[in-house]
C-alpha cells in the first residue's frame, strides 16, 4: 500500500507542531487518536442518522396517510442548490462504497483486525446513510414548502462537518509524528471536509426559490421577472437561455423536459420555445443584413457571400467548437501516451512514490476533459446546425415569394422544396464536420509523435501506411459522392412525379390511370434503387477499410520494427495499439469529410444560385399615393412578355386608362391574353416598354381557385382583423351563409389541402369573399363566375360587382357575354392586343372579334326559342316524399352546400383534416420484427450476428496474442520468435478483415432488399387507397414518408442496426477482458450497467416523442411552402408577403424546438453515461494499483501485459458505453420512420381493380344505358345521406343534362357512377351489369370524363393525351384537330413532344380543358360524362366543343353537368336535382312548356340576364 509522504514538512505541519506534541503526550487522551475510535464514532453517528430518517419516514406515513400528502401540482418549492445537494450526497455515498470495496479486496486475503472491521463497518454505514439521505431529499424535500432546509438536515450537516474536520486534523497530526497512514484514508477525509463545507453553506446560507408554477408565479414574482423565462405566448423559453455554468456543463437544464416526458406523452406545447439567438425570428434579421451587406449594390449572392454570412451567424459556436475540438484531441492521446509507463509501474519499475496515484489522476483528468469537450462540441455543433438550417430555409422561402415568373420556370416547386428539405439540411449537418480537416492533421501528428517516442523510426512506416489507407479511401469516397449525387437526382425526379400524382389523384382514379402512374413511380424508383445499390455496396467496402485500417497500420508498423531491429516490448506495443485505434477516426473521417465538404459545396452553390435568381422587377408598376389621382390604372404604349427572349411579346401596344370607380370587362377567345392582362396589371409580367401607373390598393381573384389549408374564416379574413358586420355582409353577398350552416363547424371547418373538401363553386366563392373582405380600391377578377351555376353567377355579379363593389374600380375577365353590358368599358382581346375598346353597344358593330363572341352567345340563346316538344321514350321516375319527382314546384332561391363537399366536413367526431397521427409510447417489438424479417424472412440476420461475434473474438485475440507474446522489457526473454509473433498476428488480421467484408456485404444486401420491399408495399397501398384518404390527408404527410422516412430506411437504418449489434458485442468483449485480469471489477460493472439501462429507459420516452414531433412538424413547413409557391400571385396581389414570411418563421421555430431539444437530450444522456464509465475506469485503475504484490503473478510477466491490455481497452470504455446506449436510442428514433411507413401499408384499400370471375365483355358497354335504382349515398357511415333514394334511367345513345343548385348532389351522382364513392344502398346498372359487381378498372376504363378542373401533367402533349401509350400519332393529331388544338400544337417547337410544364402552367385554362376533350375523343367510350367541362372557355369555344361532341358522340350516352343552361338545352333529357332528390326529369322541351317548372324558371332567369346583352 502507498503511504502518505511524511518526510515532506509543509506549512500545515509547522502550524500544528506546537500543539501536536503536547496533545499526544497528554495522559488519557491517546484513545482519541486511534482510528478504531474515530471510525467507530463516525459509524455510530451515521447509524443514528439512519434511525432518525427511518422514524421520520414512518411518522410521515402515519401522519399524512397514503395519497393525502401535499400535491406537487400546487407548485413545489426547491432550493436553488437542491440538485447540487442531491448530487453531493450521492457522491459521498458512492465514494464510501468504492473505498469499502477497495479495502475489502485488499484485506480479504490477510488476517482481519479489529481496526479493519470497524473501518469497513463505518464505510458500509456511511454508504447506506447517505443513500437514504438522497432518497429523503428526493421524496420529502422536493415537496416541502419550508423557507429553509429542514432542521434535521442542518444539524446533521453540522455534525458531519465537525467529525470530518476532526478526522482530517488527526490524520495530519499522525503524519507529523511519522505514523504510517493509508493514502485512501487521507483522500477520503479531505473529500469529506470539502463536502461538509458545501453542506454547511447550503444548509445555513442557501435560500429557497420557487419554481415557475401557475399558482406561485404571480404571487412570488409579482415584479414581472417571470417574463424573462417565458415567451409571449406563455410557453416557457428553453431553460438553456438562463442556465448556470454547472447546469450547462452537465446538461441539467434538460432535466425537467426529460422528467416530463417520462410522465406523459410530450406534445409541442411541452417543448420550450427556442431562445432568441437560436430562433429564426431572432437570428434571421442578422443573417439577412449581413448577406445584403456582403452582396452590395448588385445583390447577386455568391457561395462565398453565403458562407461569410453563415459564419457571422454562428461565429460563437464555431469558436467554441474549435476550442472543444483541440482539447478533446489532446485529451484523447493522454491514455495511449501513458500506457507504457503504467505497464512498467505494474511490473514494479516505479520512478517515485505515489506514482500509481499520479498516473490514475492523469488518466482520470484526461478522460473527464475528453468527455466534457466531446459532449459540448457535439451539442454546440448541432445548435449551430439547427440555426443555419432554419435561416437558409427562411431565405429560400422568402426568395420564393419574390421570384419572377421567368426565374420560376427554371425550377419546379418540387426542386425548390428540395432546396429546403435536402440542401439546407446538408449545410446544417456540415457544422459537425467543419473542424475535421485541421483536426485530422492534428490527430495524425500527435499519433506519430507518440509512436516515435515508443517505436522510433518505425513511426515513418505508420505514416506511410496511414497515407496508403487514406488514399484507398479517396476513390471509394469519390465513388460514394458520385453515387450519392445520382441518388439525390433520381430521388428529386421521383419526388417531383409523386408530388404531381398526389395532387391529381382524383383524375387518375376517374381515368383508371393510377396503376400506370404507379408503374411510372416504380420505374423512377428502379433507377434510384440502382444508384442506391451501388452506394450501399461502396459503403460496405468503405466499412471494410475502416475496420481493417488499425490492423493494417499496426502490421506494417510491427514489421518495420522487426526489420529495423527495434525491440517489441508489451508496454510499447499496447501504447501503439491504443494509438492505432485512435488513428482509426481520422483515417475514416477523411473521405467522409472530403465527401461532406463536396456535398455541402454543391448544396451551397445550389442555394446561392437560387437566391441570385431575378426577382419580380419593382419598376413594372409606378405606384401613386392612394387618393392622389382620379385615374386608378393607366397603361401607355405597354409591351409585356412572359418570355423576354421571345421575339413576339405576350401583350402588345396596350393603351388604356381606367378611372376610379369604373367597371371594366375583358373578353376574348381562348388564349387571347385576358389572364395575362390582369397579371400585367398586378406587375407579374416583365415589361419591355411603356408605362403602367396604379393608384390604390388591389385585390385579385384568380381563375384557378387558390385556397389555403386552414379554417374557412382564416381564408376569408386573410390576415385582416375580424369586423363582424363587414364579415356577415361579405358572406351574404357571396352566398356562403347556407353552405356554412350545413357544415358541422361552420366557418371554423378546416379546409383540406387545395380546398379538396369543397366544390369548385365553393372554392371560387370563398376566393371572392377573401377579396371583398380586404376592402381594396382596385379589384381584378379572372373569370370567377365560370365555376358556379347560372343562378349563383347572377347573384354574385349583382351582389358583389354591382352591389358591394359599386363604388370600386373593378376589372373582370369573363366568357359570359351576359355580364358585359354592365361594364363602363369593354376591352376585346385577340393575340395579345386590345382589338376593340368601348361600351357594349358602341363596339357591337365596330369590329368582327366582338361580334363573333356575341354571335356565338346569340346562337346559343336561339336554342331556347326553337325548343319544341319532341316525342321521347317513356322514362321511369320514382315517387319521393308523397310527390312525383317530375313535379314542377318552384325551387327556393337558396344556396345549399354542395353536399359533395361537406362530405367529410359533417363529421361529428372532428374535422376532415386531423392532426397527423403519430404512435405514442414504445415502438412495438412487432415493428422491429417486421423490419428484420422483411428481407428473405430474416435469414441473413443470424449470419450477420455470427460474423460480428467472430470479428470481435479475432480482434481481441490478436491484441491478446501481442500482449502475451511480447516481453515486458528488454531483459525478459520473449515467449516466441518475432517472425512467429507477426505471422500469427497477420493471420488474425486477415481473418477479421474477411469477417468485416462478409458482414458488410450481407448487411448491404439485407438493407437494400428491405428498403425496396417497404417502398413498393407502401406505394401500392397509397395508390390503392380510396379517394377519401387523399381528401383527408395533406400530400405533405405522404411526401414526408416517401422522402424523409424512406431515406432513413434506405441509408440509415441498416447501419444503425449493425452499429447496435457491433457496439454491444464490443462492450461485452471489453468487460470480459477487464474482468479476466481482475474478476472483482465485474461487481462494479453490474450496478453501472443497471444504472446505464435505467438512464436509457428514463431518457428514451422523451427522446422518442421528440423524434416523432420532429417528423410531424416538418410536414407543415413543406406544405406551407408548397401552398405559397402555388398561390404566390394571390399573396403578392394582396401585399401579404410579410404575413406569410412570419408564418413560415413560426412553423420553422415549431420544427426547430423539438429538433434542438432532441440534440440536447442525446447529449444529456451521453454525458451521464460518459461520467459513469469514466468513474468505472477510474475505479478499475485504482484497483489495479492498490492490489498487493503477488496478486498479479510476478513469475508470469505476461500477466502485467494483459493487465495493461485491459487498461488499453478500458480507455475506450466510456466511448463504447455511450455508443451502445446512443445507438440503442438512435435505433429507436430511426425505427419511427419504419413505423410511419408501416402505418401506410395498412390503409384500407378500394375494391378490387379487376374481378377475374366477373369481367365484362370487351365490347361492354354496347348501348350505354344507365339504370339507377333507389340510389342512396353517404360519404361515411356516421354522416347524413347525400343522395336520398334516386331512381331513373339514362337511355343509351342519348344526351342527358343534369342541373341543380350548388349542393343538390350533381357531382356526388357522377362520383358514384365511377365508384369513387360506393352507395349505401341501391344500385347502378350499365347495360344490365351492376357496376359494383365488376372491378374498378373494368368500370372506369370503359367510361370517359372531362372533369371540372382541367388537369395536365408535366411532360409532353403526347404523354398528356395518351399516358397509357395506346394510340398512334395519327390518332392523336386527329383528336387534337377535332378539339381545335391542332394548329396551336403545330406552331410549337417539338409538335407532339413540345413541353408541358408543371400543372400545365404554360397552357391557358381553356386550352387545358380542350386537352381533356382530346383525351375522351381518343378513348371513344360509350358513356361520356362532362363535369362543368366548358366552364373555362368562351361561348364560341363552348359551341365548338358542343358541336364536336354532337358530331363524334352521336351514338354515345352523354351525361352533362353544366352551369351554362345552353350546354344542356340540346340534351335529349334534363334531370333536375334538389337536396339529393330528383325534382324534375323530362325532355327540355316538355319542361320548358310548363312555365312553372323549376327548369323553365332557371332558363327564364338565364334568358332575362342574357337578353340585356344582345338587345
Amino acid at each position: 500500500m502507498e503511504l502518505f509522504d511524511s518526510s515532506k514538512h509543509g506549512t500545515l505541519s509547522a502550524f500544528f507542531s506546537h500543539y501536536s506534541s503536547s496533545f499526544i503526550t497528554y495522559p488519557g487522551t491517546d484513545f482519541l487518536l486511534k482510528p478504531v475510535f474515530i471510525r467507530g464514532f463516525s459509524g455510530s453517528l451515521h447509524l443514528v442518522l439512519l434511525f432518525v430518517l427511518l422514524v421520520s419516514w414512518v411518522w410521515t406515513k402515519f401522519k399524512v396517510g397514503d395519497g393525502e400528502g401535499p400535491k406537487q401540482r400546487f407548485g413545489s418549492i426547491q432550493s436553488s442548490y437542491y440538485k447540487l445537494t442531491l448530487l453531493c450526497c450521492l457522491g459521498v455515498s458512492g465514494l464510501s462504497l468504492v473505498f469499502c470495496l477497495l479495502n475489502y479486496f485488499h484485506w480479504h486475503r490477510n488476517d482481519w483486525s479489529e481496526e479493519k472491521l470497524v473501518t469497513l463497518f463505518d464505510l458500509a454505514i456511511i454508504t447506506l446513510a447517505w443513500g437514504a439521505l438522497c432518497i429523503y431529499l428526493h421524496t420529502q424535500f422536493s415537496i416541502s414548502s419550508e423557507s429553509k432546509f429542514p432542521n434535521l438536515l442542518r444539524v446533521w450537516w453540522g455534525s458531519y462537518f465537525s467529525i470530518s474536520c476532526y478526522s482530517l486534523v488527526i490524520d495530519i497530526l499522525l503524519d507529523k509524528e511519522h505514523v504510517s497512514l493509508p493514502i485512501q484514508s487521507l483522500v477520503f477525509d479531505v473529500v469529506c471536509v470539502i463536502s461538509g463545507l458545501f453542506f454547511i453553506y447550503v444548509g445555513f446560507f442557501g435560500k429557497k426559490e420557487g419554481r415557475n408554477t401557475v399558482l406561485q408565479e404571480p404571487l412570488l414574482n409579482g415584479n414581472g421577472n417571470a417574463e424573462s423565462n417565458n415567451s409571449k405566448g406563455g410557453t416557457p423559453v428553453t431553460p438553456y437561455s438562463n442556465a448556470g455554468i454547472f447546469s450547462i456543463l452537465t446538461f441539467s437544464w434538460m432535466g425537467p423536459l426529460i422528467a416530463l416526458g417520462n410522465k406523459k406523452t410530450l406534445d409541442l406545447e411541452d417543448v420550450p420555445e427556442l431562445y432568441k439567438g437560436d430562433s429564426v425570428v431572432g437570428s434571421f434579421p442578422n443573417f439577412r443584413n449581413k448577406l445584403e451587406a456582403e452582396c452590395g449594390a448588385d445583390g447577386r449572392v455568391t457561395t462565398f457571400h453565403l458562407v461569410k454570412a453563415l459564419i457571422f451567424l454562428a461565429w460563437k459556436e464555431v469558436g467554441w467548437t474549435g476550442l472543444y475540438a483541440i482539447f478533446y484531441t489532446l485529451a484523447s492521446y493522454v491514455g495511449p501516451y501513458l500506457i507504457d509507463t503504467f505497464v512498467q509501474y505494474l511490473y514494479g519499475r516505479r520512478k517515485f512514490k505515489n506514482e500509481g496515484y499520479v498516473l490514475v489522476s492523469a488518466f482520470m483528468v484526461a478522460k473527464l476533459v475528453e468527455c466534457l469537450c466531446e459532449r459540448h462540441w457535439d451539442f454546440k455543433a448541432q445548435q449551430a446546425g439547427v440555426r443555419i438550417q432554419a435561416v437558409l430555409v427562411t431565405a429560400i422561402y422568402n426568395k420564393g415569394l419574390t421570384l419572377s415568373w421567368q426565374s420560376k420556370q427554371g425550377h419546379t416547386s418540387g426542386e425548390i422544396i428540395n432546396f429546403m428539405t435536402v440542401d439546407a439540411d446538408r449545410v446544417g449537418d456540415f457544422s459537425s464536420y467543419m473542424h475535421r480537416p485541421w483536426m485530422i492533421i492534428l490527430q495524425v501528428g500527435l499519433a506519430l509523435v507518440i509512436l516515435y517516442i515508443n517505436l522510433g523510426l518505425a513511426a515513418i512506416a505508420t505514416l506511410v501506411a496511414t497515407i496508403i489507407v487514406m488514399l484507398a479511401n479517396v476513390p471509394l469516397g469519390s465513388l460514394q459522392e458520385k453515387f450519392q449525387e445520382n441518388l439525390m437526382e433520381s430521388k428529386d425526379e421521383r419526388m417531383k412525379a409523386t408530388s404531381e400524382i398526389l395532387r391529381n389523384m382524383r383524375i387518375l382514379k376517374l381515368q383508371a390511370w393510377e396503376m400506370k402512374f404507379l408503374s411510372k413511380i416504380n420505374e423512377l424508383r428502379k433507377t434510384e434503387a440502382g444508384w442506391l445499390r451501388k452506394f450501399v455496396y461502396t459503403c460496405a467496402l468503405t466499412s471494410l477499410v475502416f475496420w481493417s485500417a488499425p490492423t493494417f497500420v499496426s502490421v506494417v508498423t510491427f514489421v518495420a520494427c522487426m526489420l529495423l531491429g527495434i525491440p517489441l516490448e508489451s508496454g510499447k506495443i499496447l501504447s501503439a495499439l491504443a494509438t492505432f485505434r485512435i488513428l482509426q477516426e481520422p483515417i475514416y473521417t477523411l473521405p467522409d469529410t472530403i465527401s461532406m465538404i463536396a456535398q455541402t459545396k454543391v448544396s451551397l452553390d445550389r442555394i446561392a444560385s437560387f437566391l441570385s435568381l431575378d426577382d419580380l422587377p419593382p419598376d413594372v408598376i409606378e405606384n401613386l399615393p392612394r387618393g392622389s389621382s382620379d385615374t386608378a390604372i393607366e397603361i401607355v404604349d405597354g409591351n409585356f412578355s412572359w418570355d423576354l427572349s421571345s421575339p413576339s411579346p405576350t401583350l402588345k401596344d396596350l393603351n388604356f386608362k381606367v378611372g376610379q370607380g369604373m367597371r371594366i370587362a375583358v373578353c376574348g377567345t381562348v388564349g387571347s391574353g385576358k389572364s395575362s392582362l390582369l397579371s400585367c396589371i398586378l406587375g407579374e409580367v416583365p415589361k419591355i416598354s411603356g408605362t403602367l401607373k396604379m393608384c390604390g390598393t388591389k385585390a385579385y381573384v384568380s381563375q384557378s381557385p387558390w385556397i389555403q389549408s386552414g379554417k374557412i374564416e382564416e381564408n376569408i379574413l386573410f390576415g385582416q382583423e375580424m369586423d363582424r358586420e363587414r364579415y356577415e355582409r361579405v358572406l351574404e353577398a357571396c352566398s356562403l351563409k347556407k353552405d356554412l350552416e350545413i357544415l358541422s363547424f361552420g366557418d371554423q371547418t378546416i379546409i383540406g389541402e387545395r380546398g379538396i373538401n369543397l366544390s369548385g363553386g365553393q372554392k371560387q366563392r370563398i376566393q371572392i369573399a377573401r377579396a371583398l373582405y380586404q376592402d381594396a380600391d382596385i379589384y381584378l377578377f379572372d373569370d370567377p363566375f365560370s365555376a358556379v351555376d347560372a343562378h349563383t353567377g347572377s347573384h354574385l355579379f349583382k351582389e358583389c360587382l354591382l352591389g358591394l363593389l359599386g363604388s370600386k374600380t373593378v376589372i373582370y375577365v369573363t366568357h359570359q357575354v351576359e355580364f358585359l353590358p354592365a361594364a363602363d368599358l369593354i376591352l376585346v382581346m385577340k393575340d395579345g392586343r386590345i382589338t376593340q375598346a368601348g361600351k357594349f353597344n358602341d363596339i357591337l358593330n365596330s369590329g368582327t372579334d366582338f361580334m363573333e363572341l356575341v354571335g356565338a352567345h346569340a346562337e346559343a340563346l336561339s336554342m331556347l326559342n326553337s325548343a319544341e316538344v319532341e316525342p321521347v321514350e317513356k322514362i321511369s321516375v320514382s315517387k319521393e316524399d308523397g310527390e312525383f319527382a317530375s313535379t314542377s314546384g318552384v325551387v327556393q332561391n337558396v344556396e345549399d352546400t354542395d353536399v359533395q363537399n361537406s362530405k367529410t366536413d359533417d363529421l361529428p367526431k372532428g374535422q376532415l383534416v386531423q392532426e397527423e397521427e403519430r404512435e405514442t409510447g414504445r415502438v412495438g417489438l412487432s415493428v422491429y420484427w417486421k423490419y428484420i424479417t422483411t428481407a428473405y424472412g430474416g435469414a441473413l440476420v443470424p449470419f450477420i450476428l455470427f460474423g460480428q461475434v467472430l470479428f470481435q473474438v479475432l480482434q481481441i485475440g490478436s491484441n491478446y496474442w501481442m500482449a502475451w507474446a511480447t516481453p515486458v522489457s528488454e531483459d525478459v526473454k520473449p515467449a516466441v520468435e518475432t517472425s512467429t509473433l507477426l505471422t500469427v498476428y497477420v493471420a488474425f488480421a486477415v481473418g477479421s478483415s474477411f469477417c468485416i467484408l462478409f458482414i458488410s456485404m450481407f448487411l448491404a444486401i439485407a438493407g437494400y432488399k428491405t428498403a425496396t420491399l417497404l417502398f413498393s408495399k407502401m406505394h401500392l397501398c397509397v395508390f390503392r387507397a380510396p379517394m377519401s384518404f387523399f381528401d383527408a390527408t395533406p400530400s405533405g404527410r405522404i411526401l414526408n414518408r416517401a422522402s424523409t422516412d424512406q431515406n432513413v430506411v434506405d441509408l440509415s437504418m441498416p447501419d444503425q442496426i449493425e452499429n447496435l449489434a457491433n457496439s454491444m458485442i464490443q462492450l461485452l468483449g471489453v468487460i470480459a477482458m477487464m474482468s479476466q485480469v481482475a474478476w472483482q471489477v465485474f461487481i462494479i460493472f453490474i450496478p453501472v450497467i443497471a444504472i446505464c439501462i435505467w438512464l436509457q429507459q428514463y431518457y428514451i420516452s422523451s427522446a422518442r416523442e421528440l423524434a416523432r414531433l420532429v417528423g410531424v412538424y416538418r410536414a407543415p413547413v413543406i406544405q406551407h411552402f408548397a401552398e405559397t409557391i402555388s398561390g404566390v400571385t394571390t399573396i403578392r396581389s394582396f401585399d401579404q408577403e410579410s404575413r406569410f414570411r412570419d408564418t413560415n418563421m413560426k412553423l420553422m421555430d415549431g420544427y426547430g424546438r423539438p429538433n434542438f431539444h432532441t440534440a440536447a437530450a442525446m447529449e444529456w444522456l451521453c454525458f451521464r453515461l460518459d461520467m459513469l464509465s469514466s468513474i468505472t475506469f477510474g475505479f478499475y485503475l485504482v484497483f489495479l494499483i492498490s492490489i498487493p504484490a503477488g496478486v498479479i503473478d510476478p513469475g508470469k510477466w505476461y500477466s502485467f501485459s494483459v493487465a495493461g491490455l485491459a487498461v488499453t481497452y478500458g480507455l475506450n470504455l466510456n466511448m463504447l458505453q455511450s455508443w451502445v446506449i446512443s445507438t440503442l436510442c438512435n435505433v429507436e428514433n430511426r425505427i419511427i420512420s419504419v413505423e410511419r411507413l408501416l402505418q401506410y401499408t395498412t390503409i384500407p384499400s378500394e375494391p378490387p381493380l379487376v374481378i377475374e370471375s366477373n369481367q365484362p365483355d370487351r365490347s361492354w358497354p354496347l348501348r350505354g344505358k344507365v339504370d339507377i335504382h333507389d340510389l342512396q349515398v353517404r360519404y361515411a357511415p356516421h354522416m347524413p345521406l347525400v343522395l336520398r333514394g334516386i331512381t331513373c334511367s339514362f337511355p343509351g345513345g342519348m344526351k342527358t343534362g343534369i342541373v341543380g343548385r350548388t349542393g343538390s348532389g350533381k357531382s356526388t351522382l357522377i362520383q358514384t357512377l365511377f365508384r369513387i364513392v360506393d352507395p349505401a344502398s341501391g344500385q347502378i346498372l350499365i347495360d344490365g351489369i351492376d357496376i359494383s359487381s365488376i372491378g374498378l378498372h373494368d368500370l372506369r376504363s370503359r367510361l370517359s370524363i372531362i372533369p371540372q378542373d382541367p388537369t395536365m401533367f408535366e411532360g409532353t402533349v403526347r404523354s398528356n393525351l395518351d399516358p397509357l401509350e395506346e394510340y398512334t400519332d395519327e390518332q392523336i393529331w386527329e383528336a387534337l384537330d377535332k378539339c381545335q388544338l391542332g394548329e396551336e400544337v403545330r406552331r410549337k417547337e417539338g409538335k407532339l413532344d413540345c413541353t408541358v410544364s408543371e400543372n400545365g402552367e404554360n397552357w391557358s385554362m381553356g386550352q387545358r380543358q380542350l386537352v381533356c376533350l382530346g383525351r375522351v375523343l381518343l378513348k371513344k367510350s360509350k358513356v361520356l360524362v362532362l363535369d362543368e367541362a366548358t366552364a373555362s372557355v368562351d361561348t364560341a369555344t363552348d359551341n365548338l366543343i358542343q358541336q364536336t361532341l354532337r358530331q363524334h358522340f352521336t351514338d354515345c350516352t352523354v351525361i352533362t353537368i353544366a352551369h351554362r343552361i345552353t350546354s344542356v338545352l340540346d340534351s335529349d333529357m334534363v334531370l333536375l336535382l334538389s337536396h339529393g332528390l330528383i325534382e324534375e326529369y323530362d325532355s327540355p322541351a316538355t319542361l320548358l312548356e310548363n312555365k312553372s317548372s323549376s327548369f323553365a324558371q332557371l332558363v327564364a332567369e338565364y334568358t332575362m340576364r342574357s337578353n340585356s346583352s344582345v338587345e
